[in-house]
């Protein structure tokens, strides 16, 4: 049960946005720059990144979620069980690996992050972009994390919940969410 009344039976992170619906618009907006906008990272790898971060967070909501994004967006032949079991032998590519790497240093501590760590990611020809975009997403995710675990939001225990979520991701984005907020709001205004 969530600390707080949130007004409405949406889960995890969505629950927060129907809530407060003037927050929901620039973190959406974050999300869908970060993990869908035009980029040399895929889609999928991106997902994944958020996902490696929110599960060494412990957050079972948007580990759930986002692994429901990763893999309704990975290419033929990937299964995203196999990358999770060992990142280290994953079928990925060395700069993937490279990046998830930062991405778990951050998720420890900004500081974490080494000259060696970055040295290794450039060396498997990851671009100040990608670095750069790689620290963002790990840093917005251990906020994510925190905001959802923070307010103790639900988790649903469905699989169903999540896979249909992941389809209207990938049709839709992350946006739309934003405008079923302030119309649940509106409606409670009433």
């Amino acid at each position: 049960m969530p600390h707080i009344d949130v007004g409405n039976d949406q889960p995890g992170i969505r629950s927060l946005f129907f809530y407060r619906p003037e927050t929901a618009g620039p973190l959406s907006e974050l999300a869908e720059t970060l993990l869908r906008a035009p980029s040399s990272l895929e889609r999928w790898e991106r997902e994944l990144i958020a996902t490696h971060v929110s599960e060494l967070n412990e957050c079972r909501y948007c580990a759930t979620t986002h692994a429901a994004f990763t893999s309704a967006q990975l290419p033929d032949g990937l299964d995203l069980t196999i990358i999770r079991a060992d990142l280290g032998t994953a079928p990925i590519s060395d700069k993937l690996k490279a990046l998830l790497a930062i991405a778990a240093a951050v998720q420890q501590n900004g500081k974490e992050v080494t000259a060696e760590l970055i040295d290794r990611a450039r060396a498997v020809e990851a671009t100040d972009l990608e670095i750069h975009d790689t620290v963002l997403i790990a840093a917005a995710f251990c906020m994510f994390n925190r905001y959802v675990d923070g307010l103790a939001t639900t988790v649903p225990d469905d699989p169903d919940n999540y896979s249909t979520r992941a389809q209207a991701l990938v049709r839709d984005g992350y946006l739309p969410v934003v405008e079923l907020a302030r119309a649940h709001q509106a409606a409670r205004a009433l």
